[in-house]
Order: structure tokens, then sequence, then C-alpha cells
């Protein structure tokens, strides 16, 4: 089994920086993908961003390079720096790991989601 803990949430000033850290813990072989999403109230989950167990990063949505995310692998963390937040950007954000995990012999991989952190950015 596998637990996610998200950190890094909280009520920032628009144009502020905050810093979102996905922590995973478990018998993790190696996690694959990483994934931020984001859900605003009365709107549907959006991905933010992605990156692949090389590093190749991808930003589907409206974040116009203001978001970076990252891993450490020492620490089996996916990151998310967001920076020049906006009012918009206010919602929960939730991390999505795809985790190959070990029991005995037998190896599993599978979608591991935080219990997401809110974001709000005031005007």
């Amino acid at each position: 089994q596998v637990q996610l803990v998200e950190s890094g949430g909280g009520l920032v000033q628009a144009g502020g920086s905050l810093r979102l850290s996905c922590a995973a813990s478990g018998n993790i072989v190696t996690i694959n993908n990483g994934n931020w999403y984001r859900q605003a109230p009365g709107k549907q989950r959006e991905l933010v961003a992605s990156i692949t167990a090389s590093g190749y990063t991808n930003y589907p949505g409206s974040v116009d390079g203001r978001f970076t995310i990252s891993r450490d692998n020492a620490k089996n963390a996916v990151l998310l720096q967001m920076d020049s937040l906006k009012p918009e950007d206010t919602a929960t954000y939730y991390c999505n790991l795809n985790v190959k995990t070990r029991s005995g012999s037998v190896l599993t991989v599978r979608d591991y989601w935080g219990q997401g952190t809110q974001v709000t950015v005031s005007s």
C-alpha cells in the first residue's frame, strides 16, 4: 500500500508563490508518471502538469509557464512550484502518481491520489 501526503497549500496574494509537495511512502519500487490536477468549485478537475519517469514535463492547461513540476526521486516526491499566482488559480490541488510497488515477489503498478491541498489566491 502507498500513502501520498500533500503539503504546501495556503492563502497567498496575487503575484505570490507557493510550492506544493506530494510525498509517497510504502513498498515503492519506482514512481513512474506524476501529475498535478486541480479542481475549482463548480468546475471539472483539470490536469495542470505532468512529469514522466525520465523527467519530461508537460503543461496542458493555462499555467502559461508560471508553474514548474519536478521530482525528487530520493524522497519519492513530486513537486509543483507555482509563481505569479492569479485568483483564477484558486482550487484544490491533487497529486496523482503512477507507482510500482513490491509485495514479496509480486510487482504491482497502479495510480494513487493525494488527499488534496487548498490553494487560495486573493486579488
